[in-house]
């Protein structure tokens, strides 16, 4: 490939970032902030929240691998069905955040986030499958470099979603429905910035599923990526009651949720670096075993330990950031050997990514409850916050332990 075609990729890779962040956006914070906005805002349980949240992802088992065979069988129409999916998606944020509820507050919860998460699984199997085919056109180390500002974007949108709400409740009495005007923009300027990508890369071809559920390492890597993402699903889901109950800290949800995601955002040149030289399994266990080590710590803490805490989200964002840069990247990199398309390939990525976060949902959130674990309460007893602190970081340290193992035995051919 000429350089100056490798050139003109480079300069395409903004609007990866861009796009990026948009996902981002729609994805973590809708498990950060739509529970307890739900619980706050409306009085719906924990329980019945989580509940809802694990039927939808139901719905993926389904849904996710079924839209990967489709955006490979859409040609031409490609860029007009993405068209339609970022507006979907702006849609839904909209009615979750910015509308009262039309029916009851449970059912309105349900309808918004099918809408948000259909469109965000069609949205996220096109962006990673395309981000293969032009990884590819990059040379050496182009997946990496592709991750790098993918995944960039992506940090960096999740912060922005984050603390959005936290920002505008000093302008407006209802934050939410800035933060979600506010996406419906960004969906509107990302999507406009990949179009010539989707258009670059409609002539895909489906290589099936088959091809991909056959190849043993491809198989691994997506049983690594559900169970590297379930520590991601379990902090995100408690962080906030986190903070708020176990370390007695109101007010500091935001700055601390903030320091999480960018370093996370911040370590992602350099774990990219790292992996160039000692290879990206290698870089990805040292990223898992910090994530270990950070976790474990947080167990133990307690009222008024925010500042210690801080340390970890320092030491476990950096971690984050080496997880949604070089997996990914692995995983793209071995569809781009066995699946050149990737689109199946990208929906089992997808539908793993997600389900992890449903999962602890519905496991979760019901045992907070049970526990007498109560949202907003300055009166929890010592027996629920102790197992809100072992849901929260205990939990974790097991799940990455056990990821760890796993990608210790797997063989990846490395870039």
């Amino acid at each position: 490939m000429s350089s100056s075609l490798i050139e003109v990729r480079k300069n395409n890779l903004p609007a990866y970032a861009v796009f990026a962040a948009m996902l981002s956006a729609a994805g973590l914070p809708i498990y950060i902030h739509a529970p307890k906005y739900f619980v706050d805002e409306y009085g719906v349980s924990l329980a019945a929240l989580g509940s809802v949240l694990f039927v939808l992802r139901l719905l993926d088992v389904v849904q996710d691998p079924l839209l990967g065979r489709l955006s490979a069988r859409l040609g031409r129409r490609r860029v007009f069905a993405i068209s339609i999916a970022c507006v979907v998606m702006a849609l839904g944020m909209l009615g979750l955040f910015a509308v009262e509820p039309l029916v009851s507050p449970l059912v309105w919860f349900g309808l918004m986030l099918t809408l948000v998460f259909s469109a965000f699984s069609f949205l996220t199997i096109n962006f990673y499958a395309q981000g293969v085919v032009t990884a590819s056109s990059l040379g050496q180390f182009g997946h990496l470099r592709l991750a790098r500002w993918r995944e960039s974007g992506a940090l960096f949108g999740v912060c922005i979603a984050a603390i959005a709400p936290l920002v505008f409740l000093y302008f407006t009495d209802a934050p939410f429905g800035g933060f979600a005007i506010g996406f419906a923009v960004l969906a509107l300027v990302a999507g406009t910035m990949m179009r010539a990508e989707w258009v670059e890369g409609r002539g895909l071809k489906s290589a099936g599923f088959q091809t991909v559920l056959q190849d043993p390492i491809a198989r691994r890597l997506l049983i690594i990526a559900f169970v590297n993402a379930a520590p991601v699903a379990v902090s995100s889901t408690l962080f906030l009651f986190y903070v708020e109950a176990r370390l007695m800290s109101p007010g500091m949800e935001g700055p601390l949720l903030l320091l999480f995601f960018l370093s996370a955002a911040f370590s992602v040149p350099l774990w990219g670096g790292v992996a160039e030289k000692l290879g990206t399994k290698s870089t990805l266990m040292i990223s898992m075993t910090l994530a270990i080590v950070a976790f474990g710590f947080a167990i133990f803490f307690g009222a008024g330990d925010w500042l210690a805490f801080a340390v970890v989200c320092v030491a476990s964002g950096a971690a984050l950031g080496a997880d949604l840069t070089l997996l990914p990247a692995m995983f793209a990199k071995r569809m781009g050997e066995i699946s050149p398309a990737a689109t199946e390939g990208f929906g089992l990525w997808s539908f793993v990514s997600k389900f992890t976060l449903a999962f602890s949902a519905v496991l979760l959130l019901p045992a907070l409850q049970w526990a007498g674990f109560e949202s907003g309460s300055d009166s929890n007893s010592s027996h629920s916050l102790f197992v809100l602190a072992l849901l929260y970081a205990a939990v974790p340290c097991v799940l990455k332990i056990f990821a760890l193992i796993l990608l210790a035995f797997t063989a990846v051919n490395e870039e």
